[in-house]
């Protein structure tokens, strides 16, 4: 059996206020593919600055939406693979 390993690097940034964070997921496949998602969090003004929250959020929507992007592709190379799904007369 093949193991194989995918590494993501997950970049975080805040703005000069921490009222908003944005993480960057950026995933490179072996066969030198290159995927990328963003995800943002926005702390409301009422609420007392907690970054570690600002990052687990926006991190956590970043990696969500680079899974949903790879299951597509997945979904889409199965798709061309498989033909159609008859045969016209």
């Amino acid at each position: 059996m093949e193991s194989k390993r995918w590494t993501v690097e997950v970049f975080v940034n805040e703005d000069d206020n921490d009222d908003v964070t944005t993480a960057t997921a950026v995933l490179y496949t072996p066969a030198g593919r290159r995927h990328e998602s963003v995800g943002r969090a926005r702390r409301n003004p009422a609420d007392r600055p907690v970054p570690e929250i600002g990052d687990e959020l926006a991190a956590g929507r970043a990696l969500a939406d680079l899974g949903a992007k790879l299951i597509g592709d997945g979904a889409e190379d199965v798709a061309q693979l498989a033909g159609p799904a008859y045969e016209s007369y």
